[in-house]
This record gives structure tokens, C-alpha cells and sequence, in this order.
């Protein structure tokens, strides 16, 4: 199974740069097991559960919950049985199509 989410998390308490606590989630992510790809505007992971999934998310709050007053974030799942390496193999399908390698 291929569990891809999209999510976004930062304070909303914390002034209008919130880049030093995204990366803090960063590191979270990095230190674990999954694929992922940082976006401008949210971090694509692949895991193989959703357990996985709702694991890597959890952390990530756990991360900002002690010094931070008001976390916003939005998640968007694509869970899909027998598949894998979606993280990659959805753009590579795309390229296919469109007959070149697209800008990432």
C-alpha cells in the first residue's frame, strides 16, 4: 500500500516567518524512514500505512506543541492498495505523457 499525504503545519502565533519551526518539522520527517518532498507550500511523504502516516504527523505537532500557542495545518491523503514509489512514479507517469521532463 502507498499512503501519499500532503500536509502543512506552523504556528500562527509566531510573527510572519514561520520557516525555523517548518524546519523543525523537517528534521522530524528526515530522521524517519519516509520519502518526502518539501514543497513552497506543504511536504509530500510516502508511506506504507496510514498508521505510518498519522505517526509522522502526530510528531511533527509534537514538535511544535510545547512553544507554540495555535498550530495551523492541513493534510490531503491518496491512499491507494498494491502500489508504491508514488512519491516518484506519479510525476515520471506524467513526463510520460507530456513527452518531457517537467520542472520540480
Amino acid at each position: 500500500m502507498s499512503v501519499l499525504f500532503e500536509f502543512a503545519m506552523f504556528p500562527t502565533d509566531k510573527g510572519e516567518s514561520v520557516s525555523a519551526f517548518v524546519s523543525r518539522l523537517l528534521k522530524v520527517i528526515d530522521e524517519g524512514t519516509a520519502a518526502y518532498r518539501l514543497t513552497p507550500m506543504g511536504t509530500v511523504v510516502e508511506t506504507d500505512t496510514m498508521e505510518e502516516a498519522l505517526t509522522v504527523i502526530r510528531k511533527c505537532y509534537e514538535q511544535l506543541e510545547p512553544d507554540c500557542g495555535r498550530i495551523y495545518s492541513t493534510v490531503k491523503f491518496d491512499i491507494r492498495k498494491g502500489a508504491s514509489g508514488r512519491l516518484e512514479g506519479k510525476i515520471a507517469s506524467v513526463e510520460q505523457k507530456v513527452g518531457k521532463k517537467l520542472k520540480t
